[in-house]
């Protein structure tokens, strides 16, 4: 069954040529027939097929056209039974394109011409086919530009779908990357003091109690930063928690709390919000890495250097040397991938004479511009 709208469109325009056509035939010019029962059911017949225009365009165009020469042949009264054919042609176009129109259009042509010379008209049924011809190319273009239309909104819709899901990834892999870097440097700080707890409990307690309070402290900062990533989650809003290098003293505190020891040289100075929460990120992820990979690691050295459009930062551990560079994980990739989304770079592997060292250059000249990864 063909849908209702394509009923209802047949029905309309089923009902406008009757009605006008038998006003034609009453007030109208010559005609060789009344418009009779017979005249009626062809006309009626004529628009019948544009019922199923969607299913078989070729087939509907056709029929259709060949009940209206019919019609005219037989000499009935004229009227706007044409518009089953600019119905019919114009969906072929759209539904098939312009070759495929322009042929079946052009077999019905031919026909009509044909008709014409059987009728005995002669050359004289050339000039008689200016009209329809132009006709029929008005409607195929029209048709044609129709589907154009359609196309170019699909492909918009398409692009709008692939933006979202492009979307959606991206804020997954920042919600990901968001919970590593709260997750892991609390839970390393918290392990270590937790060793450092089960270790000097019975000799010395005092030691084993301020283990225990800085367990409470960085699980206390954890559970805060984790409620409120969580609670932008829930609520579907678009800001999140936006840690910045003003609190690099917590993070110095909590690792001279495992006992490294952090020296600081150079100042960060003011920074673009998204420059500065993936400074912070940086750094916690770096101090973190020392923590609990760093072999005997005792010192770290963060070196800021700052001018108008870079920020270059050092992190660097005293370890002992590593044989080979680590394996990436979620950590070294995370802040990678920070850095590249500012336009800057990146690098982490064993420092020459030992240790371990995190080198990034942030770019804070279009920092603003570029957006970044940040939290806000």
């Amino acid at each position: 069954m063909p849908p209702p709208v394509d009923i209802g469109i047949v029905v309309a325009l089923e009902i406008f040529v009757v009605g006008a056509t038998t006003g034609w035939a009453h007030w109208g010019g010559d005609h060789v027939h009344p418009l009779g029962v017979p005249g009626y059911a062809l006309l009626v017949a004529a628009g019948l097929p544009l019922l199923f225009r969607r299913y078989a365009p070729e087939l509907a165009f056709v029929l259709s056209a060949g009940l209206v020469q019919t019609y005219s042949i037989i000499g009935y009264p004229t009227g706007p039974i044409l518009l089953f054919l600019l119905l019919g042609l114009a969906t072929l176009s759209f539904m098939r394109g312009v070759t495929r129109a322009a042929i079946v259009a052009g077999a019905v042509l031919v026909g009509h011409l044909v008709v014409l010379l059987i009728q005995g008209d002669g050359l004289g049924a050339l000039p008689a086919m200016v009209g329809p011809t132009l006709g029929t190319m008005a409607v195929i273009a029209g048709g044609h530009a129709g589907r154009m239309r359609r196309g170019m909104l699909a492909a918009a819709q398409e692009r709008g779908v692939e933006e979202g899901r492009r979307r959606a990834e991206e804020e997954r892999v920042r919600i990901a990357r968001e919970v590593h870097d709260v997750v892991a440097h609390s839970l390393a700080m918290i392990n270590v003091q937790a060793g450092v707890a089960a270790h000097v409990a019975d000799r010395r307690p005092e030691q084993a109690k301020e283990a225990l309070l800085a367990i409470k402290e960085a699980s206390r900062v954890a559970l805060t930063d984790l409620r409120a990533t969580l609670g932008v989650l829930r609520s579907g809003g678009d800001r999140a928690p936006t840690p910045g290098l003003e609190r690099l003293p917590d993070l110095i505190a909590t690792a001279a709390a495992a006992g490294i020891e952090v020296l600081v040289d150079g100042v960060p100075g003011d920074l673009p919000a998204p420059a500065d929460v993936a400074a912070y990120r940086i750094m916690q992820e770096s101090l973190t890495n020392v923590v609990r990979h760093a072999n005997g690691a005792t010192a770290v050295t963060i070196r800021f250097i700052r001018s108008d459009t870079l920020l270059d930062i050092m992190v660097r551990d005293n370890g002992s040397a590593l044989p080979h560079s680590p394996t990436e994980g979620n950590g070294l990739r995370g802040m990678t991938e920070r850095a590249s989304a500012l336009g800057g770079t990146l690098t982490a592997a064993p420092a020459d004479g030992g240790g371990f060292e995190v080198h990034a250059t942030l770019p804070l000249a279009d920092t603003l511009l570029r957006g970044g990864i940040s939290d806000d």
